[in-house]
């Protein structure tokens, strides 16, 4: 047998010599150096999509009170948006974003500020339907 692989009976080499074993970690350690990084913005990209459509479903409760009673409902400061004060609203990115919601009886604007991993990013809807982001780069986009 020689010193580098151990051979079975049949004579086939079993096992990995040290050299094998070191390139294929190699491999695996820059794969994944690139993997993580793309992996968390693709993360926060999804998380303020959805705080998008959280938003615009949001919206669209608004809107739909508006048709009802030809008004938005008021809310002079900036008060926190809760299925409490609108039952058929339910946010599918809670856990990343706070909402607030701010009307008068013509105009509202909606905001979804980041917290937690998402802190740094916030998006705003107005009933103009203009639609900003504060920090592309905390946000993982440019528009929505």
């Amino acid at each position: 047998m020689s010193r580098r692989a151990m051979r079975s009976a049949s004579g086939l080499q079993i096992g990995l010599t040290l050299v094998e074993l070191l390139i294929v970690v190699a491999i695996v350690a820059i794969l994944a150096a690139v993997a993580l990084p793309n992996y968390g913005q693709h993360v926060k990209k999804t998380r303020a999509q959805g705080a998008g459509a959280d938003l615009a479903a949001l919206a669209l409760s608004l809107e739909n009170q508006y048709q009802l009673q030809l008004a938005y409902p008021v809310y002079a400061n900036a008060t926190e948006a809760t299925t409490e004060n609108f039952p058929a609203w339910a946010p599918a990115q809670q856990a990343f974003f706070n909402y607030t919601v701010q009307s008068t009886a013509s105009t509202y604007s909606l905001k979804a500020e980041g917290k937690d991993a998402m802190a740094g990013c916030t998006l705003t809807l107005n009933s103009s339907n203009v639609r900003s982001v504060s920090d592309s780069g905390k946000c993982g986009i440019a528009s929505w």
